[in-house]
């Protein structure tokens, strides 16, 4: 898949630690992955990003690089997601020319505002509920706040992320969410890539029988 094709977010969004991960995962079917390496040297994120994206364009799938948006260029990725404190110290005109579509995080009002000036390829909006994952400063959102950021978008992506399982996909799409970015949900199943088969059945379900690629 060349840079040129790829662009849309699907309904069902993993998060990964790694390219190890990644490449038990896109084989699956998986058509969105972002890749959240914590910790690593430069060299190591470089190798990890030239990897999956060896994967993700076999099997057409969309990558998403978290934070490293230096390792994401140097490396030729095709999406960067950065969290509001990364966002203040990026280089978003080098992000821009290098042809990276861009992500950015939310939690309140304000940061959308600060999101929104950035002129975003897609928003995230979390927790939506309470997460296991770590601690978090921010309270959760609900269902409710979904359809009010949608309503401030307009027309972008919103990706929804924190405590989501497969059970509760529907709701968050039917509240106006294009898609829900999982990571508990399958990495804690005694058999992950079994729980991600059943996340690409229901999610596409969940969307009214088919992936979004309205975006």
């Amino acid at each position: 898949m060349t840079r040129e094709m790829a662009g849309a977010l699907d309904v069902f969004y993993p998060i990964v630690p790694d390219a190890d991960w990644l490449e038990r995962l896109v084989p699956l079917g998986v058509r969105t992955v972002q890749l959240r390496i914590k910790g690593a040297e430069s060299a190591d994120v470089c190798r990890q990003i030239t990897a999956s994206l060896k994967v993700t364009r076999d099997y057409g799938c969309q990558l998403i690089v978290n934070d490293y948006w230096r390792e994401a260029i140097r490396a030729g990725a095709d999406y960067v997601h950065l969290g509001q404190e990364d966002l203040a110290a990026a280089d978003l005109a080098a992000i821009k020319a290098a042809g990276l579509r861009l992500g950015i995080s939310t939690h309140s009002t304000e940061e959308l505002e600060t999101a929104l000036a950035a002129t975003p390829d897609y928003v995230a909006l979390g927790p939506i509920y309470e997460t296991r994952l770590k601690a978090m400063k921010w309270e959760p959102q609900g269902l409710a706040r979904i359809g009010e950021w949608k309503a401030r978008i307009g027309e972008l992506p919103l990706v929804a992320i924190g405590g989501i399982t497969l059970d509760r996909a529907a709701g968050v799409l039917a509240a106006g969410a294009h898609s829900v970015a999982v990571i508990t949900d399958f990495m804690t199943a005694p058999q992950p890539e079994e729980r991600v088969r059943r996340w690409l059945q229901g999610a596409a379900g969940a969307a009214g029988g088919g992936r979004s690629d309205d975006h």
